[in-house]
């Protein structure tokens, strides 16, 4: 399509011209530095590619993409006579390829120091110009990607993800239950990971890689990889920093779980880890509030809402681990940004996080099934204003990360949520008139007008009714306990305003588990105002 000077020899078209006259004419210059000063690696290459849905470039528009490119890497800049030699090959409808030799007309090195993100700057500007699909405008705290390499290697071995992958995962989960270095390191030595640590003459660490077992290369040792291959927050500096302070964090994480129980775990009505998840839910409906605050604690919200959802990807039964993994892989994106983050405001969360983790697994059945829905309606909700603050920021790659795990979550909240509503629903549909009455008299108090009447009609509120009857059973009052709940932020941008409400109520008034459909409604006497939160975060 194009060429250095227009004039290289075209074997496409050309039948007297060949692929070793093409090779040599852009191995000139090359050649001419001699072999003392010749370079390992002179050869650079780029591909570019429209969209699926863009239109069809002609041969003209993408010889002048070509040259937009090469100039903005440095290859040829405008203007510059010593530029290196370069050729735009198209093979396809919607891309072309870019081979260049990276010796100058003086025979210098080619500066294309910073070559991919001024090459990615260009076609951003071409994307807005010529009306094809813009992509979002990097900002440098993206994770690296997998090769090609990596993923031709994981597909032969039948393996679903990348080596890198599965170290990214798990490390992330080692750190999101770690307090200290040395419990990070222990957490994942005990994931079956082998670590190898950098140690200087002082004897402390200065880094770390990670391999898989079994995982080898041609030599037949270990593929290591350290923390900044993985992603750019997982090396050992910033590692550190996030650890810093968590002693605090770990001497409240017993007294928090234990606050989550509700004294009820003795007796065999919340396990550990439905407590554990209560308790997280807690912190995620806390946290919403935070994103309005100053940037610093909001953008450490922000990430320690990652540690979360890696914490319920490690204790998630297969059910539900698939799409648990796949909101933490998306949301890990959402975690980083140049905004610095303040840990203070975000260590009842990293905590949850932590309680999460040692809770162990969950099943999906009884308490345990309540609480999964639970902490997912709340992360949910968390994470899409989390999208949202991206997007006030100014964050397109971020907020766009965010959005993708809500989606995930989304499935992973209607397999944890099937069970428990669907016996919600058959039992509010089983309720005496006059206790169901009571309830819909209740949600017309609290919400009136309009908006009630669409509460009324959508199909989960037979769940939201028992839910309201269980908790008036247990001298709760239905319209206080509606108010509370609605007051929680973020309620307008839930798929099912009442499945959302449902378990906030039941959250609130700290309801054991979803009442089996034939249980018969307690006697109902004079109901009692909720009593006051002792959380003094929670009396709003």
């Amino acid at each position: 399509m194009a060429s250095w000077d227009g004039f290289a020899p075209d074997p496409g078209r050309d039948p007297n011209a060949s692929i070793k006259q093409l090779q040599s004419a852009l191995d000139m210059r090359v050649d001419q530095r001699g072999s003392r000063r010749r370079l390992k690696k002179h050869v650079w290459h780029c591909s570019i590619r429209t969209a699926p849905e863009d239109r069809l470039l002609s041969d003209e528009e993408w010889a002048e993409a070509a040259r937009r490119v090469v100039a903005a890497a440095g290859i040829a800049p405008d203007g510059d006579p010593d530029g290196c030699r370069w050729v735009a090959v198209r093979h396809a409808d919607n891309h072309i390829h870019i081979a260049a030799t990276i010796v100058r007309g003086d025979l210098l090195k080619a500066d294309i120091e910073n070559d991919f993100n001024r090459a990615q700057a260009e076609c951003r500007k071409i994307e807005k110009e010529w009306g094809l699909r813009e992509l979002k405008p990097g900002d440098g705290t993206a994770a690296k990607e997998p090769t090609n390499r990596e993923k031709h290697k994981a597909q032969r071995q039948g393996q679903p993800d990348t080596s890198r992958q599965q170290l990214r995962d798990a490390v992330r989960q080692a750190l999101a239950g770690a307090a200290s270095e040395a419990e990070f390191f222990a957490r994942l030595e005990k994931a079956g990971v082998l670590v190898n640590r950098k140690v200087g003459p002082s004897g402390d660490t200065l880094g770390y890689s990670v391999a898989l077992v079994g995982e080898r290369d041609a030599a037949g040792e270990p593929v290591w990889f350290g923390g900044y291959k993985l992603a750019p927050d997982l090396t050992l500096p910033k590692i550190r920093k996030r650890l810093a302070g968590r002693i605090e964090d770990r001497q409240a994480d017993s007294r928090s779980v234990a606050g989550a129980s509700g004294g009820r775990t003795p007796a065999g009505r919340r396990s550990p880890a439905a407590a554990a998840r209560l308790l997280a839910a807690d912190a995620a409906v806390d946290a919403i509030e935070l994103l309005d605050g100053e940037p610093e604690d909001a953008a450490g919200v922000v990430q320690a809402t990652g540690e979360v959802l890696d914490a319920l990807a490690a204790t998630a039964l297969p059910a539900q681990k698939q799409e648990l993994l796949a909101a933490a892989r998306a949301y890990e994106r959402a975690s980083r940004s140049h905004v610095r983050a303040a840990n203070a405001n975000s260590r009842t969360v990293r905590a949850a996080a932590r309680a999460v983790l040692s809770s162990g697994y969950s099943s999906n059945r009884g308490p345990d099934g309540a609480a999964a829905a639970t902490v997912l309606s709340a992360l949910i909700l968390l994470v899409i204003a989390a999208s949202r603050w991206h997007a006030e920021q100014g964050h397109r790659q971020q907020a766009a990360a965010a959005r993708a795990a809500a989606d995930q979550l989304r499935a992973a909240y209607r397999q944890a949520a099937a069970q428990p509503m669907a016996a919600l629903r058959e039992r509010g549909r089983q309720l005496p008139k006059a206790v169901r009455e009571r309830q819909e008299q209740a949600l017309r108090r609290a919400v009136p007008g309009e908006g009630g009447r669409q509460l009324l009609a959508e199909p989960e509120f037979d769940a939201l009714a028992a839910a309201l009857a269980e908790a008036e059973a247990a001298g709760h009052d239905p319209k206080v306990l509606l108010e509370r709940a609605r007051s929680w932020r973020e309620l307008d941008t839930a798929d099912s305003v009442t499945a959302v409400l449902t378990w906030r109520v039941r959250h609130i008034a700290k309801l054991p588990r979803p009442a089996e459909a034939n249980r018969p409604i307690p006697a109902v006497g004079a109901t009692a105002p909720i009593a006051p939160a002792t959380d003094p975060r929670r009396r709003r």
